[in-house]
């Protein structure tokens, strides 16, 4: 069920992603928030640190897991502003974060609803992770496109 609160923290997320599109990243942003508070934050870095691992969600993971000194983040909602891929979406069920919430969907390569539903039960994992999406949609998807159009632009 989608609140104010998630509103109010894909807006965070949303102001990470902007920073990632100031660098000339992929602009996506994610927050993590544990018992109200966010815990971490990160954007898009692979193009500047030349990292495939460089997605903000494994980032922002990673600053968690350091910031809380534990790699279990059963009580944490992870917001992103697109929907992780399936790389993202493992670290994701690893962490056991509890819940997911992203803004718009990834066609290509998104691991949640689009290309494959990595949560559904079907897979058996041990661990269940809650999504909803659509959280500021519009925003995030038209930072995307501006985005890659002016990439197209560029060329």
């Amino acid at each position: 069920m989608i609140s104010n609160q998630d509103q109010y923290y894909m807006g965070l997320a949303l102001k990470e992603a902007q920073k990632a599109y100031a660098k000339d990243e992929v602009p996506v942003g994610c927050v993590i928030v544990q018992n109200n508070q966010v815990i971490a934050r990160a954007h898009n870095m692979r193009q500047l640190h030349h990292d495939v691992l460089g997605h903000a969600e494994i980032r922002a993971i990673k600053k968690a897991t350091k910031k809380l000194n534990s790699w279990i983040l059963e009580d944490a909602t992870l917001y992103v502003t697109l929907e992780p891929c399936l790389m993202c979406a493992g670290a994701i069920l690893q962490a056991r974060i509890k819940r997911v919430v992203f803004a718009t969907l990834e066609p290509k390569f998104g691991a949640i609803q689009s290309v494959v539903q990595i949560f559904n039960d079907e897979y058996h994992f041990n661990h269940h992770v809650i999504v909803d999406s659509g959280v500021c949609q519009e925003e995030a998807s038209t930072l995307l496109k501006t985005y890659f159009q002016n990439k197209r632009h560029k060329r």
